[in-house]
């Protein structure tokens, strides 16, 4: 399993943003300073978490970033998954090798993998980082 820049970006960000949220909103640029992430990379991140419900966004002089939730109700499943997509495997391996045993016993542990890795993300809520 590999996790993308883009969700350790994403990852970086709400945690700034949980961290901060007792201050209101957060800028984008506030997190770009402080952990030097490319800001339009990070804007395209951001607006991302906000279509998965995950950030709420606001314009203006006053405007930035908050959680659209409390914190002990975003697990990291939904974090993950809101950027890299769902978290599944794609393997073919007993189609490849016409049914080899081998083959279907590896494609049972890569899934298994995947179900475990799941089960982590989804039982880890963002409140549990602080």
């Amino acid at each position: 399993m590999k996790i993308s820049r883009s969700t350790g970006y994403a990852l970086v960000a709400v945690g700034f943003i949980a961290q901060n949220q007792e201050e209101g909103t957060v800028l984008a640029s506030r997190i770009t300073d402080e952990y030097n992430i490319p800001l339009e990379y990070l804007l395209k991140i951001l607006q991302q978490l906000v279509r998965a419900n995950i950030l709420r966004s606001k314009r203006g002089p006053r405007g930035g970033f908050t959680l659209s939730r409390p914190a002990d109700e975003i697990t990291m499943l939904d974090l993950v998954e809101s950027i890299d997509g769902p978290l599944e495997t794609h393997l073919s391996l007993a189609e490849m090798t016409n049914n080899a045993s081998f083959s279907q016993k590896m494609e049972d542990v890569c899934k298994k993998a995947v179900i475990e890795a799941k089960k982590v993300f989804e039982q880890t809520k963002l409140s549990d980082m602080f």
